[in-house]
């Protein structure tokens, strides 16, 4: 599976939506499925999947599908 892939898939199981939500408009907080808890839910799998420990504040500053891919950046995971 590709990293995008990964990526997607990480948000459909964490927050247990359709993957036809999830795109470059999707934010934190604008659907109820991610919410703080998804939030968290969201970050634990990102980790298992990339074999990566986030930052706090990345963690924080992830606020949008499209924010994510430019934090992964920075742990060298290009989406």
């Amino acid at each position: 599976m590709d990293n995008e892939n990964k990526y997607i898939n990480c948000f459909v199981e964490a927050l247990s939506v359709d993957k036809s939500i999830v795109n470059d408009k999707l934010k934190y907080n604008e659907i109820p499925e991610w919410d703080s808890i998804g939030h968290m839910t969201l970050i634990s799998n990102l980790e298992e999947a990339f074999g990566i420990s986030f930052e706090t504040d990345d963690i924080v500053e992830f606020s949008s599908y499209k924010k994510g891919i430019d934090l992964l950046k920075n742990y060298k995971i290009n989406i």
